[in-house]
């Protein structure tokens, strides 16, 4: 089985759960707004240097709040695609101001995976309770 998650909604809830605090949420609000605006400006304009600053105004506040504030590895090394299509989805769940009640969701979630008993197998074994094997 590979370590790599195969689909968006198996990687979402690790993409919230790496972006728990709501600094770290702003500024990527902030770095994907650049973006965004950098990009059509430079579409309409034909300003290809606007166009080339748009990855950097994304992902350099993005890439300062993880290192700086959550202490973690930006998702975007080891899973591009995934983590720019979910950058744009938490971009609009903090427009809607959904995205907080999402970061609950999701580790509540983890707080009843947590809770939750482990059904155990019995040991078994051949030895009785007085220390003789069987």
């Amino acid at each position: 089985m590979s370590d790599r998650y195969q689909s968006f909604a198996e990687f979402w809830p690790y993409y919230v759960r790496e972006h728990q605090n709501k600094r770290t949420r702003k500024l990527h609000f902030i770095g994907t707004g650049l973006a965004l605006g950098l990009a059509a400006t430079g579409l309409v304009t034909g300003r290809g240097l606007l166009l080339a600053l748009a990855p950097v105004a994304g992902y350099g506040p993005a890439w300062f709040s993880h290192f700086r504030i959550e202490k973690n590895r930006p998702a975007t090394f080891k899973y591009p695609l995934y983590s720019l299509a979910a950058d744009f989805v938490m971009f609009n769940k903090m427009l809607r101001g959904t995205m907080d009640a999402e970061v609950e969701r999701v580790l509540a979630l983890d707080a009843d995976l947590d809770a939750a008993p482990v059904d155990e197998e019995p040991i078994v074994t051949n030895m009785a309770t007085d220390g003789t094997l069987h």
